[in-house]
């Protein structure tokens, strides 16, 4: 990874670093980064360049911009092509996303069955659906688990995101919803 040239990221990470281990708890520690999110995305441009627009065509890219070396925070510039999406999934982290280009959406799950701890026997209902567009920002806490689908659909122009996670991001659980049961993969990503 490419050192960080730009003060505005410099100044990002060196306080959602000290605010993260300031808030142990998820809540507090995504509304203590949120309103930071939102001033880095207005200084995108300060700190982003053609390697963090990568896309796919087949599938949404996730570019690394920061990865701490105690694997406590990372940052991602996500591309979202028009009909790209994620699985049903979820972090196990906190998160905080701020969008940067076009209309991001997210369509929200919950989690009917008690056991939190089964990897089947899983029922979900459809939750409601929220749209993100340029300027917006989002969190999320991992108890209870935010389990969603993140995604442009087709008839919609490419969005940009930075995702902000309270780890290192190189794994999630993904869902299959009709068949109620959920498995950990890798999900990989392009270096900066």
């Amino acid at each position: 990874m490419a050192p960080m040239t730009s003060p505005a990221l410099e100044r990002f990470i060196a306080h959602a670093a000290e605010r993260s281990r300031r808030h142990a708890e998820p809540a507090d520690c995504v509304l203590a980064l949120a309103p930071l999110m939102l001033e880095l995305i207005e200084q995108a441009g300060t700190f982003l360049d053609a390697r963090h627009y990568r896309s796919d065509p087949h599938g949404y890219a996730r570019n690394l911009v920061y990865d701490a070396g105690d694997e406590s925070l990372s940052l991602y510039a996500l591309v979202w092509l028009p009909g790209q999406w994620t699985p049903v999934h979820d972090h196990g982290s906190w998160g905080v996303v701020g969008v940067i280009e076009g209309i991001l959406e997210e369509r929200s799950y919950v989690r009917l069955s008690p056991d939190r701890d089964a990897d089947d026997g899983i029922e979900l209902a459809r939750g409601g659906t929220v749209l993100l567009r340029h300027g917006a920002v989002t969190s999320f806490v991992p108890n209870p688990d935010h389990i969603h689908v993140t995604g442009v659909p087709a008839d919609r122009p490419r969005a940009v995101s930075l995702h902000l996670y309270g780890r290192t991001m190189s794994d999630f659980n993904i869902y299959d919803v009709s068949g109620g049961t959920r498995r950990r993969i890798r999900v990989a990503h392009n270096e900066s």
